[in-house]
């Protein structure tokens, strides 16, 4: 398949700080990636140059021109659940950019709101405050607003940390379901067990890009490993200053 986005030695720094340096490579139109590494490794920063968030030190990111909207989710510790809306309106705000400021919600809307709520399994809590939701519930509101958004491209930061086993499962068969319509999909991950399981191609970051290709290649090659805890895998000296932090899981159904 063609390149859909394209990585031109990009190198991001915040600050002083490098956190990619020099990194190319390739995402197919319609391929399923995990970007792996340790915390602090860059995967966060490489999605958030794809979307546009943050911009280069260097290099550049090519998106090809048919792509359209992207729809981006980031690290829910990042996300304010303080804000006092439902879960309806937190998902209508992924109508946005077809919307616009000035933009009704229709009854089509109403009912794509309702279909992407009972698709992640949460019909019955629009009415519901979101600070009132558990990890795992709150995770998947976040993809009920990337369903509305009907984006060929998604970009999913760490979207199974913090959460459930039934919400993790539950999500994994939608972000499948994504990618046999043919999206394109880029997923941060720390799991190897869901990287190997899931994700036909792999990006390993460490500052720089250590291998990218096929999942199985990276395992083969140690560069994703079992036998190695991931901090062993990438020496001090190569990673960048970290700007990650562990999340504690959250069990609450």
């Amino acid at each position: 398949m063609p390149a859909l986005i394209t990585l031109e030695n990009l190198t991001v720094k915040y600050g002083k700080t490098l956190a990619l340096h020099d990194v190319s490579g390739a995402l197919a139109t319609g391929s399923l990636t995990a970007i792996a590494g340790p915390n602090g490794s860059g995967k966060s920063t490489m999605l958030k140059a794809i979307a546009g968030i943050v911009k280069p030190a260097g290099g550049r990111v090519r998106i090809a021109e048919q792509t359209g909207p992207i729809a981006y989710l980031p690290q829910t510790t990042s996300i304010r659940r303080d804000f006092p809306i439902t879960v309806f309106q937190a998902v209508a705000t992924g109508l946005y950019p077809s919307l616009g400021d000035f933009g009704a919600i229709t009854a089509a809307h109403r009912q794509k709101i309702s279909a992407a709520l009972n698709e992640v399994g949460l019909d019955g809590f629009e009415k519901r405050q979101i600070n009132h939701l558990s990890g795992g519930q709150f995770q998947r509101l976040l993809f009920a607003r990337i369903i509305v958004q009907e984006a060929r491209v998604i970009l999913l930061d760490e979207p199974f940390t913090a959460v459930d086993a039934e919400t993790t499962a539950k999500l994994i068969q939608i972000l499948l379901q994504w990618h046999k319509e043919g999206r394109t999909i880029v997923c941060a991950l720390h799991d190897l067990l869901l990287i190997k399981k899931y994700f036909p191609d792999s990006f390993v970051l460490a500052g720089k890009c250590l291998g990218r290709g096929h999942t199985h290649k990276m395992f083969e090659q140690k560069l994703l490993s079992f036998d190695l805890d991931m901090a062993e895998l990438y020496p001090e000296s190569e990673a960048p200053h970290p700007h990650g932090h562990d999340h504690p899981h959250d069990h609450a159904p």
